[in-house]
């Protein structure tokens, strides 16, 4: 299950959960088994892997959720409660975010199996790898066997974007040496986790067939599922690694909208100014559409943002993390007095300031305020990403 996995191009494309559910191993019948998902945990007709789980004779006593709930209906940050049965099938659910966002040890006492299912969108800051590495962690510490049943990186797994995360900004969005854009499936990341944090698990992948590293999620033939509440299509994914950067400024980056992530704006903002300075860059794959839009929540909720849409002209050439620093930049220098960087706390951060722990560093930021090139920003950490890199070629499963 966990060796490179050879595709062929005319090979059908399955799931790792089809995989595993055509031809489920002995001990899916007899052991006692956890299953860490959420509602974007389908297959390609969009039947739930929890159902089909139990309708293939699996002995489901546990459903751990992640952030935003099993069903992703949390909004951002709001706590989830543990103690909590699934109405569907009366299984108990424990959420990893509530006061713990690891699983609490009398939960893996009572499983032997964790089926580990979830739809990641490329980002380290998409909390649901984190979760995902806490669970592997806790089960090596446990005895418990961990499984993945693989999806595809909705944003392809050869891009990389990004400054890997110092260990002094490691936190709940950055736990593990990886970069904004890692180019990782969850099952990849899975094996980096147990490499990388030296995690002594007992860990199987169960690959997907016929997914080629290259592949974007609009060409699989799949419905996107959104896995949280602001993530509604795969084009939002893919603007994420970027646009998630704005979470640590005061301008709005679209929550409370029907187009989170898409949309950005503030009462302030100075659009023609704006793009003065953003046309500049050169940036590549990319258009920005003049709106006024009001967000229902979230930042100036019922003020009028003035800002702007971004469309994705070229999904090839274009590069969101370079994309989101420019933006950074551009509002710095064309609203000096009335950009912003907010203040802590962010996460369980006390201290640093949400934009260092989102990007894992406070020299980027540094660098982005001073002015400096962003072309040689990026140039600044190509060491860190080469190491990076080798280190994920030991973990890859897919052909390119």
């Amino acid at each position: 299950m966990i060796g490179r996995n050879q595709i062929g191009r005319g090979e059908e494309f399955r799931l790792g959960c089809e995989v595993f559910l055509a031809s489920p191993p002995r001990w899916f019948h007899t052991a006692r088994l956890g299953l860490l998902a959420n509602q974007a945990s389908v297959n390609k007709s969009l039947q739930s892997v929890k159902e089909l789980a139990l309708a293939a004779g699996g002995r489901l006593s546990c459903i751990f959720s992640p952030q935003h709930g099993y069903y992703s209906e949390k909004q951002a940050n709001m706590i989830q409660s543990s103690d909590w049965r699934d109405p569907d099938t009366g299984i108990p659910v424990v959420s990893l975010y509530s006061e713990s966002r690891e699983p609490p040890a009398e939960a893996l006492e009572a499983i032997d199996v964790l089926l580990i299912d979830l739809q990641d969108i490329g980002t380290r800051v998409y909390t649901y790898t984190a979760t995902m590495g806490l669970c592997l962690e806790a089960a090596a510490r446990s005895g418990v066997k961990a499984v993945v049943l693989d999806r595809p990186n909705p944003i392809n797994g050869t891009e990389i974007e990004g400054n890997v995360v110092e260990p002094a900004f490691r936190s709940f969005v950055g736990r593990y040496p990886v970069p904004m854009r890692h180019g990782l499936t969850a099952g990849e990341f899975a094996r980096f986790v147990c490499a990388a944090a030296d995690v002594d698990c007992d860990l199987d992948v169960v690959s997907m067939k016929g997914w080629r590293r290259g592949c974007q999620f609009d060409e699989l033939g799949l419905h996107w599922v959104y896995p949280s509440p602001n993530m509604p299509t795969w084009e939002t994914a893919l603007l994420y690694p970027g646009m998630v950067l704005l979470e640590g400024t005061n301008i709005s980056e679209g929550r409370g909208t029907t187009m989170p992530f898409q949309l950005f704006g503030a009462p302030f903002l100075n659009r023609r100014g704006f793009m003065e300075e953003l046309k500049k860059r050169g940036l590549e794959g990319v258009t920005f559409r003049p709106v006024v839009y009001e967000p229902a929540f979230d930042k100036y909720k019922r003020q009028a943002c003035f800002g702007f849409q971004i469309h994705i002209t070229d999904k090839e050439r274009f590069k969101p993390y370079r994309m989101g620093l420019n933006l950074l930049q551009a509002l710095g220098i064309t609203h000096p007095d009335l950009f912003k960087w907010l203040d802590p706390p962010y996460e369980y951060e006390l201290e640093k300031l949400p934009i260092d722990i989102l990007i894992g560093s406070d020299a980027v930021r540094r660098r982005v305020e001073q002015g400096q090139d962003i072309g040689k920003i990026e140039w600044s950490w190509e060491q860190q990403l080469g190491e990076y890199r080798e280190k994920r070629e030991a973990c890859l499963l897919y052909a390119e």
